[in-house]
């Protein structure tokens, strides 16, 4: 069987603002509504206000209106982009303008969508898919898992995950590409997973109605027959923190699917102390930092407190970034139970083996 990765790449259709003649901005912020009308006004728009709405229409087919997009994203602030929202060229129809304003997305996401923030282009350009990199058993090295990470090839160059993300979350398109990047993750693993387990990043912040949300993966799943504790979703500590209450909804929706929990870059601390008794995770994952700290005894006394915590809400421990003997033999004596990082493999696309070819089609003529 030729090796490609053709057939698991997937290119999505990203909602891309066009060109607009009229917008109405909106903001509760009375203060910055005066700005941004001068800044309209400076680049030959114009302007109407009433009480918080400005109404800026543009008589050039849309250049001023892409200035004043260009001029926004370089004198306001972020936090003054926030709170602005924007409709572009809105409908005349009095209830389809208000349901309008009400959904139109803040003035640093629509900056980020045309390009003026982010780079917009590489995500809506990309071609994505997942590479997987194997976590091992620490007592045999035997591969029991391989995680996940998402990519994407845009004018032709490789771009990875965090990238990905960055945009996707300046873009409000988090949502859809967390979705993207379990079903890549799942749709490239299937053929060739066999007994081992699948670890997938997520962000909890981008599931809204866990049932809803999370249907297409686990039918995806179903489809693959894939088992479900084979999958395993990986959190991350801070936005666990951060998102706590609505963390333990999406986690108890994970686990009425059968899907575990791991729990990524745990440190030491009384957050992590709760979160570990709080969300009991299946998985606690040891981050990189920490692991190539060691053999410093600060680092040490830290990964020994994660590995009796978490061996003692039933968890095993993956040390991450392990890239040489003497780190893999660390982290053992330390008690972590399975290992990943460049000493055991990088992350690569992975196919199915080869079937053997019969006796019969080889041997020779007569």
């Amino acid at each position: 069987m030729p090796r490609t990765i053709s057939t698991r790449r997937r290119r999505e259709t990203w909602d891309l603002p066009e060109v607009a003649t009229r917008l109405l901005v909106a903001s509760p912020v009375e203060t910055v509504l005066p700005v941004v009308a001068a800044i309209a006004r400076s680049v030959g728009l114009s302007v109407y206000r009433s009480d918080g709405l400005l109404d800026i229409t543009d008589e050039r087919d849309g250049v001023g209106v892409e200035r004043l997009f260009d001029r926004l994203s370089r004198e306001l602030t972020t936090a003054e982009a926030q709170v602005v929202r924007v409709a572009a060229d809105p409908p005349g129809e009095y209830t389809a303008l208000v349901t309008r304003l009400l959904t139109a997305p803040t003035l640093a996401v629509e900056l980020a969508r045309r390009g003026n923030t982010a780079e917009v282009g590489v995500l809506a350009e990309a071609e994505l898919w997942s590479v997987y990199q194997p976590i091992v058993s620490l007592d045999d090295g035997a591969v029991v898992a391989h995680e996940a990470l998402l990519r994407g090839l845009a004018d032709g160059r490789e771009v990875g995950g965090g990238d990905l993300f960055f945009v996707a979350e300046s873009a409000d398109w988090l949502p859809r590409l967390d979705r993207i990047g379990r079903e890549c993750a799942v749709s490239g693993a299937a053929p060739w997973l066999g007994d081992a387990d699948l670890f997938v990043n997520t962000h909890p912040t981008s599931v809204h109605r866990p049932e809803a949300d999370l249907e297409s993966t686990r039918q995806l799943m179903e489809d693959a027959g894939l088992a479900p504790h084979r999958l395993v979703i990986e959190v991350a500590e801070p936005p666990a923190v951060t998102e706590h209450g609505h963390l333990l909804s999406v986690l108890e929706r994970y686990r009425e699917l059968g899907w575990r929990v791991a729990l990524d870059d745990v440190s030491a601390g009384w957050a992590s102390r709760e979160l570990l008794a709080t969300v009991r995770p299946d998985v606690v994952k040891l981050g990189k930092r920490l692991v190539q700290a060691l053999p410093d005894e600060g680092a040490r006394t830290i990964f020994r407190w994660v590995v009796e915590a978490a061996h003692g809400v039933g968890a095993q421990v993956v040390a991450e970034g392990v890239e040489d003997a003497r780190a893999a033999e660390e982290v053992t004596a330390l008690g972590a139970d399975l290992g990943q990082g460049w000493f055991f493999g990088r992350p690569v696309v992975l196919e199915p083996e080869p079937l053997p070819v019969p006796e019969e089609l080889t041997a020779p003529s007569r």
